[in-house]
């Protein structure tokens, strides 16, 4: 059945040619993953870090990162509304603290609602241009969560209204771009076609990016990033992730290309046994949805 899944592309993505502006702004959804599974230790060195703890923290920064790219001279600009909704024990916008609840917010609220800061350590250069770390405030919005089953029908049929209702809100904006992230095969169904039909979903300017990031707990597990063919996958719910997986724009090829990567024009939006470094990598270059002016 998942090998029938299709994705109707484009034969061009129009989205290259629409600019991303305060008065046409795109959209970020991230879906996680938090049933139980995601409290199991992540990566090689075995350091305690539980894949619920990176999925957080790679959010975290991806969300500062956002901030950055809309801070001009005068202050943030709203070049993105972000959603992000989480699967497990309950289903639901992922936001703690003051957004709590919300399914789609305005970069600007999520500048100014975070729900507490974490002292971490950062280089810092003084005026003498010597180089130091200092402790440094950052703010959280996505805390580590890891309870219940893996409710990957009911996340995903959640992001697809979400999206719905944005793209008849924003008809000619950029495309949105969505990255789903998840350990584990759905408990409470088939995702395949909740996925693609996603995938289908288009402004004007183009069809959504629907990013799969599969996460691994296997330290003999390699990595498998933006593949041409799920001919070497080795199960359905990999070979699902695949094929409901949007091709990396031209964009995003470009930044893969730039952090060391060749991937073709047939790449999917697909990365497969990601380890902490990798989920990090992905999920940049899934988020950067074109040219903000």
């Amino acid at each position: 059945m998942t090998e029938r899944v299709q994705i109707m592309q484009p034969t061009s993505y129009m989205g290259g040619r629409v600019s991303i502006t305060r008065n046409n702004p795109t959209c970020v959804l991230f879906i996680i993953d938090q049933s139980s599974s995601m409290a199991q230790e992540f990566g090689e060195r075995g350091e305690g870090v539980t894949k619920a703890d990176a999925v957080a923290r790679t959010l975290n920064d991806l969300l500062r990162n956002l901030i950055i790219t809309c801070t001009k001279s005068e202050g943030v600009r709203h070049y993105f509304d972000v959603g992000v909704i989480g699967y497990g024990e309950r289903v639901g916008a992922a936001w703690s603290g003051p957004l709590y609840g919300r399914e789609l917010v305005s970069i600007r609220d999520v500048v100014q609602f975070y729900t507490r800061t974490e002292e971490r350590m950062q280089a810092a250069t003084d005026i003498q241009g010597v180089v130091s770390e200092r402790s440094t405030p950052i703010p959280v919005w996505i805390e580590s969560v890891a309870k219940g089953s893996t409710l990957m029908c009911q996340g995903l049929e959640l992001a697809r209204n979400v999206l719905q209702g944005w793209i008849l809100r924003n008809q000619t904006a950029y495309p949105p771009v969505i990255v789903h992230i998840t350990d584990g095969e759905a408990t409470d169904g088939d995702p395949a076609e909740l996925m693609a039909s996603i995938a289908r979903m288009q402004t004007s300017a183009g069809s959504v990016s629907l990013f799969n990031v599969h996460l691994s707990s296997s330290r003999e597990a390699s990595p498998l990033f933006f593949p041409e063919s799920p001919d070497n996958l080795p199960d359905n719910f990999s070979r699902t992730l695949f094929l409901t997986a949007s091709y990396l724009t031209e964009y995003m090829r470009s930044v893969a290309w730039d952090n060391g990567m060749t991937p073709s024009q047939s790449a999917r939006a697909f990365v497969m046994n990601a380890d902490p470094s990798l989920l990090a990598l992905a999920m940049d270059i899934g988020t950067r949805a074109g040219y903000v002016r």
